[in-house]
């Protein structure tokens, strides 16, 4: 592994309950697939779950989800499962040695210290166990939509983006990962959205956060009103994520 000084950090925590509300669900085509990959389906560990929207898609093809994430206020959020075990943990999962046959992080992966996080992934999986770090990237409305949001991410919010936000927009090509990498099938999310539900999905960015603290909602109100205008009347529109999968087991 490249050493690493990035430790984990939490940008969601103060507002966790708009995070959960309107955040995209991962498609069920990516938990079969990890499910066929994986050696066997008794129990995978979800790192940095947030509020657990990719254990509640892992316990469809898991007997046992075990779920972490440093903030308490996100899992308080989490969507509770008889078969899920969220536990509030940076790195340190609380699997039994080589008993997971599965560990995924989903849309976190950038913040974390991969030096503390690693020797855990090596420790609780099993041999032939396979992991899977997952992403989606800049979201998709219309070619009158996405421009105005485009500019609104890279340039309102420019100066507000945590510096580790952005290993995501290369496909996490930058995180070494010693893994034998694997070649998912193409995966992306999709939604059917009013504005409301965007607009609550964009406030949930962690740079739109750190803009209002910084500058007041001024700005985001401003976009907020040309976002509505080229939304129009229309009560629902398709939003689709495309998504990049770096999976593999472990060497």
């Amino acid at each position: 592994m490249e050493r690493s000084t990035r430790a984990f950090q939490d940008h969601f925590s103060a507002h966790a309950a708009t995070y959960a509300a309107y955040r995209p669900r991962y498609p069920l085509a990516l938990f079969h697939w990890l499910a066929v990959t994986a050696p066997r389906t008794e129990l995978a560990w979800d790192a940095g779950t947030g509020n657990g929207q990719v254990a509640t898609g892992l316990i469809t093809r898991f007997a046992r989800v075990v779920a972490t994430d440093a903030s308490p206020e996100q899992i308080a959020n989490a969507e509770v499962h008889p078969r899920i075990d969220y536990r509030i943990s940076e790195y340190q999962s609380g699997v039994a040695d080589r008993a997971a046959q599965l560990v995924t992080v989903g849309q976190a992966l950038h913040w974390f210290d991969m030096d503390a996080f690693w020797p855990e992934v090596q420790r609780v999986l099993q041999p032939g166990g396979v992991f899977a770090a997952f992403a989606y990237v800049h979201s998709r409305v219309s070619p009158g939509i996405d421009p105005i949001v485009r500019h609104h991410h890279d340039v309102t919010l420019g100066h507000y983006w945590p510096p580790e936000h952005h290993l995501i927009h290369d496909g996490y090509d930058s995180i070494a990962l010693p893994i034998d990498e694997l070649a998912p099938p193409p995966f992306e999310m999709r939604e059917e959205w009013t504005l409301q539900q965007y607009i609550g999905f964009l406030r949930s960015w962690s740079a739109t956060q750190r803009c209002i603290a910084a500058r007041g909602e001024g700005p985001i109100l401003y976009f907020e009103r040309e976002l509505a205008a080229a939304w129009g009347a229309t009560p629902r529109r398709p939003v689709t994520w495309p998504m990049f999968v770096r999976a593999g087991e472990i060497r």
